[in-house]
């Protein structure tokens, strides 16, 4: 037990996807560079079994595409090295609020259902599969229907904190939410107001 989280570690992709199989986790933390199967790759597995489990990648590189890559991979957040235990245990802790947060069941916009029991979304008849970051964006977006929200306020609530520097994470999940919600052609439901959110 780790400040109150009980934490399982693996010394490789392999054993890591052992141990999620056997004792599935409120969430998962990843090194990006681990013998065997790398952390992208183990990151891969875990979404094709399950796309609500938060996932944190950790890691030394902290190019804004490696960043990209992790989290177009299905990253949930990205923590780069060196990092303080302060900084990731906040954000274990913001990451498991929003998995337990009270709301609406059932939540609409326009032909968008969203079911926040189950964190399934769809458009019409059709089934969106989210990941757990992708929904929590598009649950603010429907929280504050018709609204101009600024980054700065979708980072923190989203998040749960700033992200430094110039990082373009939350224009690649509204990037990837679009194309989930209009892979068919529907109209767009979320628009970019240039310099304004």
């Amino acid at each position: 037990s780790y400040d109150g989280f009980v934490v399982d570690t693996a010394n490789s992709g392999q054993d890591g996807l052992t141990i999620v199989r056997d004792r599935p986790p409120d969430l998962a933390i990843l090194d990006v560079m681990m013998p065997g199967l790398d952390g992208l790759e183990v990151l891969r597995r875990l979404r094709a079994g399950d796309a609500n489990l938060p996932v944190l990648l950790l890691t030394a590189r902290d190019a804004p595409s490696d960043q990209v890559q992790g989290l177009e991979t299905g990253a949930d957040d990205y923590v780069t090295k060196p990092f303080s235990v302060e900084v990731l245990t906040a954000r274990v802790r913001a990451h498991l609020r929003r998995q337990n947060s009270d709301q609406p069941e059932i939540m609409h916009f326009a032909d968008l259902v969203l079911h926040t029991g189950t964190r399934r979304a769809g458009r019409g008849d059709r089934e969106i599969d989210l990941t757990s970051t992708e929904y929590d964006l598009l649950n603010e977006f429907l929280q504050h229907p018709r609204r101009v929200l600024p980054k700065e306020f979708l980072m923190q609530r989203v998040w749960g904190y700033d992200f430094a520097g110039h990082t373009n994470v939350l224009e690649v999940y509204i990037k990837q939410l679009r194309q989930k919600l209009e892979s068919l052609g529907e109209p767009r439901l979320i628009h970019t107001l240039r310099g304004t959110g």
